[in-house]
């Protein structure tokens, strides 16, 4: 239990982190939110945790691939939200991030990249 405990208390202070450095700056707030700090505390937790090396492996394989259907969000959002406030462009965001994901998945699978 105290692991657990200790696993949120880390994973929560990242996101407070990167959200306190946002505060004070955009560029570097957005520096570090890129960086793929959910997906390192994720691979550290798994060999701490001593799983096995193939799903380890396997967690940082699909994380790239889902990563990338989710870019055009990052273009779409600014644009959006300053045409139709947060909320709104928030949930467009997120249904063109289903869309291009789904599209994508698509495209993948004729190489033998399985998604869906």
């Amino acid at each position: 239990m105290y692991w657990l405990i200790t696993k949120y208390l880390i994973t929560a202070g990242v996101v407070v982190l990167v959200s306190e450095f946002a505060k004070r700056s955009d560029k570097l707030g957005a520096l570090i939110a890129a960086l793929p700090m959910v997906t390192v505390l994720t691979l550290i937790w798994l060999h701490v945790e001593k799983q096995p090396a193939a799903k380890v492996a396997n967690h940082a394989w699909y994380t790239f691939w889902y990563v990338v259907p989710t870019l055009p969000m990052f273009l779409a959002f600014p644009a959006l939200y300053n045409r139709w406030g947060f909320l709104p462009a928030l949930g467009a965001s997120v249904v063109l991030t289903i869309g291009c994901f789904v599209l994508f998945a698509l495209v993948v699978k004729r190489f033998g990249i399985a998604l869906l």
